[in-house]
Order: structure tokens, then C-alpha cells, then sequence
């Protein structure tokens, strides 16, 4: 028995020599951990094909093609880069490009040298491509287009061109303005300005009828919203200005009106809709009545929300549907008319948790479909011919995501996929296949075509080299966990070992943290960079947790909106109690506990280290808000109200106001160019921790965004965390 015991051990001793160390190169440089997806994928508008842009690495050569979905049979080579290098002018450079297809597939749109704006949005030099010749026409001339979009017939395309609003008729190249008063940083015609896109996600603000003839758009005023300067340096003698409006807490909005084109009689329309001081429009579509759309209009503090109903050739306008919530409405894209014309799909939280309602078209209740103490997290779409509204849910654990099937009668509730982990479907346009994404923590993302009732296919990629390379650099598993906190609230947390851990030794702990309203760190999905990052630490000989606190998403409204009115309070409190739990666990060593947190996650990890002085010995924020006065109105105002509201709650879930008690190691990171969380939030608790006499590091990459992107300045900044951590616990 002992030499067994012997070889067994000197058998895995040889294992762990033989296994590869991971270098921060490899994670942020090399790609070594990079995943392969299925790029470019969408379903086609005739039901039974998708398609998906293929690379040819080697030769930086790429073409979009058509498969069947059944049998994967390729069915046509649409696009090839080829033939946009020969004919588009300027010539591209990048195998990369956006495209889309005309409802009929004789035309495609296809966007070259994107060029990033804010988080979502983009602008590029569009091209109409005729697939039948192949030849390839520029949408317009001058400055680069914003949200080229075809009309349902295929004959025009809409877009945005310096804050205006145009379109492109196809058949004779005409170009038609819609809009004349497009100005930056004072008028916007078709596009959402920056706090609308941050945090209601809505970048394209304008909208075809489903038999062409209308276009209805958004139009904002931001001539009151008060200008933030950033100073833009690149290694220039005077730095310039980059200036945008950016509305703070408590601050005037852009004012939005909701207007239409009428394309026949080249005649605009104005519905005397606007926000005016106290409301938000977050979203427009239209039914499946080619005269009537639909606005959402949602009050400032978001929790009491109306669909408007826009009939645009009476041009009247009536209440349709509204609800109320004690703390707030979230905004998603799951409001569905169906085809019939006679109902429509919508989620809420109603009943305590997020569910799929149906309603007549009159705004009554037909009834509500799904129901639980679970959160439906996405609606894929109804099936009207057979009656079936497709969606994923949290219903099998609030880690794990599964995709299901329930009838318009809100019977036969069908769970489609089944191994423990996170699945996501991208459904045909008939609703009679879909590819799952499918991956767990322990397997990459794996992609499959399924039929509507969960049988799989075909396979289409299985990440198998990828799940090769983490297996010789040894990744070790997350072990999933829970604990109650004293109210006998649970919280679930992950923990990663290091490989050769030792129950008798006590290891130094990294936490890290996001915590934000309706987040998640805690899942049992494939990893982000930031993992890789954490599986470095354990090689390290740290071990590495991340506990979701009160306030985080998938488990109800409840829990998710304790924290309503006392963002950073109960939350850092939550993370305290996590660090308290693990301190007290035989292989931890509870003198040597850091934290680190990212944006919200920075907020988190500031507060934590200057209110548990004694738990604590170190801390990393990066890019972090440090009041929430100088956050933007939509999000703050969501969970805090304004400030004079609730000038209490944003005093007290500030991490400005508890920097006397930084007794240990605290690196504050942010990026000068920060068009989101402003470095602004740095400079005041710079300011507030040198008026308290803390000594504290402090470093800062020029001009670089919220993300601190670009995989140079990625290693430099995980190169000196890594060092500080090491120094420091």
C-alpha cells in the first residue's frame, strides 16, 4: 500500500513539472486562451439558412456564407473580402467587417473601416453590394454613416450622417434628407446621445414601418445638457479638449421629441411628444399595423413606465399599457407585437420576479405565461404558428442559464437544454432551429445547431484545442459555494485553489468584485481574461474568490433591490461579512485579505478597504466611481434618485467620505480618457486621501478609456497589480 501510495504521488509530482507555467503574455498579448466562436453569425430572413464570416487567418482573407441549418450543406458564398479590397474605395485593410442583408437577400449592407465612438455605438463607410453581381455601391458621400439599416421592401436604406437623418433610395442612388438642424454637441437626429446609449442601450433611434413608407426617430435637444472637457494628450505640444455632453446626477437631460417621415409624401410629421424635464423615451418600434407605433415613455426616477401607442397617419396618440413599481423598471428589448395584430409579449417584475406576460392589444391582461421564484434573463421570440414563446431562465439555479419552450396558453413548459452550466440560443427566423452557445467552467464555449424541441444536430465548433492548452497549463476548477449571512440571507461565491493546495497551510485570499444592481460574477460559465488572470494568482500561491453580494441579479426583485435609495452601503457590507467567513476557514490566513474590483467593482473594493481597516490589508480600484454625483443622471438616479432627493444615500455609500479609516495597501487606477466613469472620481479621492494624511499609490494611463484597452497597456496594468499584490500580501 505505501508504494502504491508512492508512485501515486511521484506520478502527479511528475504531472504538475510537466504542466506549463501561465505568463501574463499569454494572457493578454499571446491570446493563448483565446476561444475560437462562430464569427459574424445571423439568421437569414429565409428561415432553414444562416450565415457566418469565415476567416482565412493566413492569408487576412475572409468571406461570408450560407449554410443550411439541418444539414449544414453550404449553400452560397455571399460576400468576399475580395471583392470589397478590388472595389471599395478607400481600400480596406481588415478581414473584419458588419453586415447585413436586405428581407429578399438580393442586397447586402456591409460596413468598412469602423471607427468606435462611445461603448456601443460605431460609424463606418457603408456599401450596398448587389449579391446577384457582385458589384459594390457607397450608400452616400462625405463623412462615415452611423446605423445604415435597409427598409423591409429592400429598396432604401436609412442612416445617420453628422447628426442627421438620411436615406439612400437603392434603385436610382438618390440620397433624401430627412433632417437639416444636426449639430454636434446640440442637436441629434436618429441616434441616441451618450447617457441614452450607456445606460438604456439604445444607439439606433430610428425606426422603419413594415411596409416602408415611414420613418419614426428620435430627436434630441441637447442644448441644456452642461458640456464635460476631457483633455486629450496624445503627445501633443497643447493638449486639446475632447468635450461632449454628459448629463451628471440630479443635472437637465437632453430633451427628446418623437417624430416620423412619411418617404410617399416626403412630408415630415410631429406628434407633440417630448420628455421635456421629467421623462425618458427608452425605446420606439412599431406593430404589425403599418400605421401605428409604439413609444415607451418611463418618468425620471424609472418606476412608473407607459407604452404609447403612435397612430401615424391619424396623428394621434393614446395610452395603451402602464405599470408601476415601488423602486424601478428595467428597461429590456423583450416588448413583442405579434403578427396577428391583436396581442403583444412583455416581461416585468410584477409579481416579484421577471416574467412573460401576454396582453391584448387593448392593454389588458390575457395572462401571465410564466411564473416561479426565478427570473426569465432572455426572450428569444414566438413561434405564432405554432403557438410557442422561446426564452432563458435562471429557474434551475441563479448560476447556471437553460433555454425553454412554453405555449401562448402558458402550458407545456419545456426545459430545451440540460448540462449544468450557461447556455444562450440564437434562433432561425422561423423559430425552427437555433445555435446554442454553450459553456461551463470547466468547458470552452461549444456551439451546436439545434431543431425547436432541443435535439442537437450538428456541431459547429468545440473549442477541443483550446480545452487542451488549458488542461497543459494546468487550470484548476471553480468550487462553488454559499454561506448565510447573519439574517440567514445566502450568498454564493466561487473559490480557486492553487493546483498543489494544502489543507493545512494557510493562503493569502484575493477577492475580487463587481456587486452592481442585477450583476453577476458568480457564474457557472467558460472564463474571461480577468480568470485567466486569477488562475496566474494560483500559480502564485494565492487562492482567489469572488462572493455575488445583496443587490446582484437572477434571484428576484427583492433581493436585487434591497439596496434601492443605499447604493455601496449594504453591498460593501456583504463583501465584509464574505471576508469575515473566509477568515475563518483553517487553510486562509485571514491577516492576508485583498480585494480587487473594476468600475463598480472599484467602488466596491475602496469601500471595503476604508470601512474593515482591520480585514483588509490591501486593495486595487480600477477606473471607479467615488461618489455618485459625478455619475450620470439615468443610471444613478435608477437605484439613488437625484441628489436632492436622497442626499443621505449618496453621502453615505461614498467611499470619499471614509477615507480615515485606510490603515492599509490601496492602488488606485484610472484612465485619463475615461468617457464613462470620469477620472474626475479619482482626482476627488486623491484629493480626500492626501487631506487625511493617507499615504496611498495612485497610477494613471493617458488617454486611455473605461476599459484601459489595448493588450500593451493590458499587460503593463495586470504586470503591476500582479507586483502589488505580491508586495503586499
Amino acid at each position: 500500500m505505501k508504494s502504491i501510495g508512492f508512485v501515486s504521488l511521484l506520478i502527479w509530482s511528475l504531472s504538475v513539472l510537466a504542466q506549463e507555467s501561465i505568463t501574463l503574455s499569454d494572457i493578454f498579448v499571446k491570446g493563448t486562451f483565446r476561444p475560437e466562436y462562430v464569427w459574424g453569425q445571423q439568421p437569414l430572413p429565409t428561415g432553414g439558412a444562416f450565415s457566418k464570416l469565415v476567416f482565412d487567418r493566413e492569408n487576412r482573407q475572409s468571406y461570408v456564407a450560407s449554410y443550411a441549418y439541418e444539414s449544414g450543406e453550404l449553400i452560397d458564398t455571399l460576400i468576399r473580402f475580395s471583392d470589397l479590397r478590388q472595389q471599395a474605395d478607400p481600400q480596406p485593410t481588415s478581414p473584419f467587417f458588419s453586415y447585413s442583408f436586405s428581407a429578399d437577400m438580393s442586397k447586402a449592407l456591409i460596413a468598412l473601416q469602423e471607427e468606435s465612438i462611445y461603448r456601443y455605438s460605431s460609424k463606418a463607410n457603408y456599401y450596398v453590394m448587389d449579391l446577384e453581381s457582385r458589384t459594390l455601391t457607397p450608400l452616400t458621400e462625405g463623412a462615415k454613416q452611423m446605423y445604415a439599416t435597409f427598409s423591409p421592401d429592400g429598396n432604401k436604406v436609412a442612416f445617420v450622417q453628422e447628426n442627421d437623418l438620411f436615406y439612400t433610395l437603392l434603385a436610382t442612388g438618390e440620397v433624401v434628407r430627412v433632417t437639416d438642424d444636426g449639430e454636434w454637441n446640440y442637436i441629434i437626429n436618429g441616434a441616441a446621445d451618450w447617457v441614452y446609449e450607456e445606460e438604456l442601450k439604445l444607439t439606433r433611434a430610428f425606426e422603419w414601418s413594415p411596409d416602408s413608407r415611414y420613418i419614426a426617430y428620435m430627436r434630441f435637444d441637447e442644448s441644456r445638457v452642461k458640456q464635460f472637457d476631457m483633455p486629450v494628450y496624445q503627445q501633443q505640444l497643447y493638449p486639446s479638449d475632447y468635450s461632449f455632453k454628459y448629463p451628471k446626477a440630479g443635472e437637465d437631460n437632453a430633451i427628446v421629441t418623437i417624430h416620423a417621415f412619411d418617404t410617399k409624401k416626403a412630408k415630415g410629421k410631429d406628434f407633440g411628444l417630448s420628455t421635456g424635464d421629467d421623462y425618458y423615451f427608452p425605446r420606439l418600434q412599431w406593430t404589425a399595423d403599418e400605421d401605428l407605433f409604439v413609444v415607451q415613455k418611463l418618468n425620471r426616477l424609472q418606476n412608473r413606465l407607459e407604452l404609447l401607442a403612435v397612430d401615424v397617419r391619424k396623428e394621434e396618440v393614446d395610452v395603451l399599457m402602464s405599470e408601476e413599481n415601488e423602486f424601478y423598471i428595467d428597461i429590456t428589448d423583450n416588448l413583442t407585437f405579434l403578427d396577428n395584430g391583436k396581442q403583444f409579449i412583455w416581461t416585468s417584475e410584477q409579481d416579484g420576479y421577471h416574467h412573460i406576460y401576454l396582453f391584448n392589444m387593448d392593454g389588458t391582461l390575457d395572462r401571465q405565461l410564466t411564473a416561479g421564484a426565478w427570473d426569465v434573463t432572455a426572450l428569444y421570440g414566438v413561434d405564432e404558428d405554432k403557438g410557442w414563446v422561446y426564452y432563458q431562465s435562471s429557474e434551475v439555479s441563479p448560476l447556471e442559464r437553460h433555454v425553454y419552450r412554453i405555449n401562448l396558453k402558458g402550458k407545456k413548459k419545456r426545459q430545451l437544454t440540460s448540462e449544468e452550466g450557461w447556455h444562450d440560443a440564437d434562433f432561425s427566423a422561423d423559430r425552427q432551429y437555433y445555435i446554442r452557445t454553450y459553456s461551463s467552467p470547466s468547458q470552452p464555449y461549444h456551439f451546436a445547431v439545434y431543431d425547436n424541441t432541443g435535439e442537437e444536430l450538428r456541431l459547429l465548433e468545440t473549442n477541443e484545442a483550446l480545452q487542451a492548452t488549458t488542461d497543459s497549463f494546468g487550470f484548476v476548477e471553480k468550487e462553488f459555494f454559499s454561506f448565510d449571512l447573519e439574517d440567514g440571507t445566502p450568498l454564493n461565491g466561487w473559490m480557486m485553489k492553487p493546483a498543489d493546495f494544502e489543507p493545512s497551510q494557510a493562503y493569502p485570499v484575493f477577492m475580487f468584485v463587481y456587486g452592481g444592481p442585477g450583476s453577476q460574477t458568480v457564474q457557472k460559465r467558460w472564463a474571461s481574461r480577468n480568470d485567466f488572470w486569477f488562475q496566474y494568482l494560483t500559480q502564485l500561491g494565492y487562492i482567489v474568490v469572488s462572493v455575488d453580494n445583496r443587490g446582484t441579479g437572477a434571484r428576484g426583485e427583492a433581493f436585487k433591490k434591497v439596496t434601492y435609495k443605499r447604493l455601496g452601503v449594504i453591498e460593501v457590507e456583504d463583501q465584509i461579512a464574505a471576508a469575515q467567513y473566509l477568515a475563518e476557514l483553517p487553510y486562509v490566513d485571514g491577516e492576508r485579505i485583498g480585494i480587487f474590483g473594476w468600475s463598480y467593482g472599484g467602488y466596491m473594493s475602496s469601500g471595503c478597504l476604508f470601512r474593515a481597516p482591520d480585514l483588509f490589508k490591501m486593495a486595487i480600484a480600477v477606473a471607479p466611481v467615488t461618489h455618485w454625483k459625478f455619475y450620470d443622471t439615468i443610471y444613478t438616479e435608477r437605484f439613488m434618485q437625484t441628489p436632492q432627493e436622497n442626499p443621505d444615500g449618496y453621502e453615505a455609500g461614498s467611499p470619499i467620505n471614509y477615507v480615515d479609516g485606510l490603515r492599509g495597501k490601496f492602488l488606485l487606477i484610472h484612465g485619463t480618457g475615461d468617457d464613462n466613469v470620469h477620472f474626475q472620481n479619482t482626482v476627488e479621492l486623491t484629493r480626500a486621501l492626501v487631506e487625511a494624511g493617507k499615504q496611498f499609490d495612485v497610477f494613471f494611463y493617458p488617454d486611455k478609456n473605461h476599459g484601459i484597452p489595448g493588450s500593451t497597456t493590458r499587460l503593463h496594468l495586470y504586470k503591476q497589480m500582479t507586483d502589488y499584490i505580491q508586495k503586499n500580501l
